[in-house]
């Protein structure tokens, strides 16, 4: 589980201009931004990369979680899911 926990998940928006990484608990470990899309006049659509890039990485480390977790039960459908 340890080993699982400590992969990353990358996620971009913007065509690249927000990444954003987390772990295998779902814990944001990185967001970079590219200087060119940091406008003052226009936080809200910044917000809106962010928001973007934060959660799709946090999905695609949800769904890697939870196919392992499918691999490691033999395909038993638990009564428990990933929040994603």
């Amino acid at each position: 589980q340890g080993e699982r926990e400590q992969r990353s998940f990358t996620a971009l928006a913007g065509g690249g201009a927000v990444t954003a990484v987390v772990n295998g608990k779902l814990q944001l470990q990185e967001l970079r931004l590219d200087p060119a899309v940091v406008d003052p006049a226009d936080t809200a659509g910044l917000e809106d990369l962010i928001l973007v890039a934060v959660n799709d990485a946090q999905r695609k480390a949800a769904e890697a979680m939870q196919l392992e977790l499918g691999k490691l039960t033999g395909g038993l459908d638990l009564p428990f899911k990933l929040p994603f």
